[in-house]
């Protein structure tokens, strides 16, 4: 299957924003009939990487080059080489700037097609691990904000400067996803987005208002949109992030 074929998505067709507390049982997610046509092939692609990659846990993403081309056995060259191309900005990236860092990973991902959930997955709400997004050439906001918080993470930004964010785009009147990034406590967060590619402070983008945030180490409600916010509780209460762990565990076993 050549996966470059997907049809984009309208990037307005973003995710639900839904309250951390509904995300914790998973309830909400659709039930599918089958697997599609895609799913299995990217299903048999990450048996092969349990297999050829040498990492055992989330947040080390450097494959060896057996991995990468299997990825073009199993898929196609589009695929190898943008499964390449993401390798190479991790290593090259790694003595760059924070703010070098942030450009270079906002710009590469941006380049990526928007397919919304129910088209690339056959789901209403799926998160899609980095390998998978590129694999298959597309994602949702969520897709985007998850590989670029992890491809950030594997080039050294402490997870404590970044956090997924849920806000609701008000020229679209749509649930929106975008990646905040904070050089410190009390920062005006700068905002990547896939909708923007411009790299601006949370203060300047009057079209988002957040409504909750999350990393690794919390999960937070937001109270304005200069990162003010309050905890709540650990990232693992929402069922799609634990969920989107363990598949990337499941790409990066020995």
């Amino acid at each position: 299957m050549n996966t470059q074929t997907i049809t984009p998505g309208t990037p307005g067709q973003t995710g639900l924003v839904r309250h951390p507390a509904d995300l914790e049982t998973g309830a909400e997610r659709v039930k599918t009939p089958g697997i599609t046509a895609l799913q299995q092939f990217i299903i048999y692609t990450l048996m092969l990487y349990i297999c050829a990659s040498g990492l055992a846990r989330a947040g080390e993403f450097i494959m060896s080059q057996e991995a990468i081309a299997q990825i073009g056995e199993a898929h196609d060259d589009g695929a190898r080489r943008r499964v390449d191309d993401w390798q190479q900005l991790m290593r090259s990236g790694q003595q760059s700037s924070e703010m070098e860092k942030l450009y270079r990973v906002n710009d590469f991902f941006n380049q990526l097609e928007f397919v919304n959930d129910s088209e690339h997955w056959g789901k209403e709400d799926y998160w899609a691990t980095p390998l998978q997004m590129l694999v298959s050439n597309g994602g949702d906001c969520e897709d985007f904000s998850i590989a670029k918080y992890f491809t950030l993470l594997e080039m050294g930004i402490p997870p404590k400067h970044l956090r997924l964010t849920y806000v609701k785009a008000l020229r679209l009147n749509q649930a929106h996803m975008v990646l905040a990034y904070s050089p410190a406590p009390g920062a005006d967060p700068l905002i990547l987005d896939n909708l923007d590619p411009l790299i601006r402070p949370a203060t300047k983008r009057n079209d988002l208002l957040p409504v909750y945030s999350f990393n690794g180490n919390g999960l937070w409600l937001a109270k304005t949109r200069s990162g003010s916010s309050t905890r709540v509780g650990k990232s693992s209460r929402l069922s799609p992030w634990r969920d989107v762990i363990a598949r990337i565990n499941s790409e990066f076993i020995h």
